[in-house]
């Protein structure tokens, strides 16, 4: 076996071919997901959509705000990028904005990375 300049072990037998398997996700859905999982590739945003998902129902701005060291306009850029994925939904109370996670899309992104695990 030959090792790749990280030491990852690179296979060099070959196995036999499967002219049976086929791309599950057309180019269009693949560039979607790929969008979808880029947003979520900023340790603060997966730190933001955690603390979201903690929240019964929604959360306060506020409550979101207080835990970075960032100014308001770098969280709220975040929380657009999220919105914007469709990772989360948001709304206005009063001069506040609450954010709740939109758990359909947590569940079709699941549904996609367990069809890559169990093959089926």
């Amino acid at each position: 076996m030959n090792k790749h300049i990280l030491d990852v072990p690179i296979l060099t037998t070959r196995t036999a071919c499967n002219p049976s398997i086929r791309p599950r996700l057309n180019t269009d859905e693949a560039s979607q997901m790929a969008l979808t999982f880029k947003a979520i590739s900023h340790p603060v945003r997966l730190q933001i959509l955690d603390l979201i998902s903690q929240g019964d129902g929604l959360v306060c701005g506020c409550d979101i705000e207080r835990h970075f060291d960032l100014t308001q306009p770098t969280i709220s850029h975040h929380l657009k990028v999220l919105r914007d994925a469709g990772f989360i939904t948001s709304e206005a109370q009063g001069v506040w904005i609450s954010h709740k996670v939109n758990v359909e899309l947590l569940n079709a992104l699941r549904g996609v990375l367990s069809m890559m695990e169990n093959g089926c």
